[in-house]
């Protein structure tokens, strides 16, 4: 059997999980990443994505806006803006989300933003 991480994912308004995982896939900011247990002591932030968790129940999928994640030999937080499981993603949700990034006033940041949520979009069929 894989060794596992406690895995925490928080949102502004909600725990959204807490379990063993055998490892989490993270949108960092510097490029998708995958943390299992012994990896190396990591503080990253997080960009637009999909963060992916594979546990013995099955594997879960998280749409996330930003944040940032702590990564440690057992352990695996994600401080995430805003969290929303997969499954509970809807077309008018996420264009709720990509009408809301437009509103920055950092062009370069809001375009980022803008075609990390397309990216999303596409990925998950939205």
């Amino acid at each position: 059997m894989a060794e596992t991480v406690q895995f925490d994912l928080v949102s502004p308004e909600r725990r959204l999980a807490s379990l063993a995982a055998t490892e989490v896939q993270i949108p960092a900011v510097m490029g998708d990443m995958t943390a299992m247990a012994g990896h190396e002591a990591t503080i990253t932030g997080l960009r637009p994505g999909i963060l992916r968790v594979v546990a013995a129940e099955g594997a879960k999928a998280y749409l996330v806006t930003g944040g940032f994640a702590e990564i440690a030999a057992k352990s695996v937080s994600v401080l995430a803006e805003l969290a929303i499981p997969v499954e509970d993603l809807t077309a008018a949700k996420l264009d709720a989300l990509v009408a809301e990034a437009g509103t920055g006033t950092d062009r370069d940041a809001v375009e980022k933003t803008v075609a990390d949520l397309n990216a999303i979009r596409a990925t998950i069929g939205l």
